[in-house]
């Protein structure tokens, strides 16, 4: 999934919004921040004692979730009604327990992410998405 930094982001998330817009829907804008990228920092932090991972999760969250404010008022949503939820885990996992909580129709999702290298290893969240997901995925190819 790109990044809320990338130019995908954008794209992305505007064509979400026009079509929640045009189907009177709400906009859930979720962010999954990756639970590895916190447990490669906890290894080095230990070295560390006055670096708090605690606090720095807790600012990582509110910027991520800051970013996704930015990017709804960049979409211009007007009377859409947008919702935004950010949260920490394996995206593809944390995408699925979304989905059973919030309980969705859709699920529009970038199909940028990682080097083809590490899809190959791993396999992608969009993939891992089109293969679990209960409900309708639609996929937006970043260029």
């Amino acid at each position: 999934m790109p990044s809320i930094f990338s130019e995908f982001s954008l794209a992305t998330a505007s064509y979400a919004a026009r079509l929640a817009k045009d189907m009177g829907a709400k906009h859930i804008f979720t962010h999954i921040y990756n639970k590895r990228n916190i447990d490669m920092l906890n290894m080095d932090a230990a070295r560390v004692p006055e670096f708090s991972i605690k606090d720095y999760v807790d600012e990582l969250m509110d910027e991520r979730k800051s970013k996704l404010q930015e990017l709804a008022k960049k979409l211009k949503c007007g009377r859409l009604e947008v919702e935004f939820h950010v949260s920490m885990g394996v995206p593809y996992e944390a995408l699925l327990h979304e989905i059973k909580e919030k309980k969705p129709d859709l699920l529009v999702m970038g199909a940028k992410g990682r080097s083809n290298v590490m899809d190959i290893i791993l396999g992608s969240c969009a993939q891992k998405m089109f293969k679990d997901s209960p409900i309708p995925l639609l996929s937006i190819r970043g260029t």
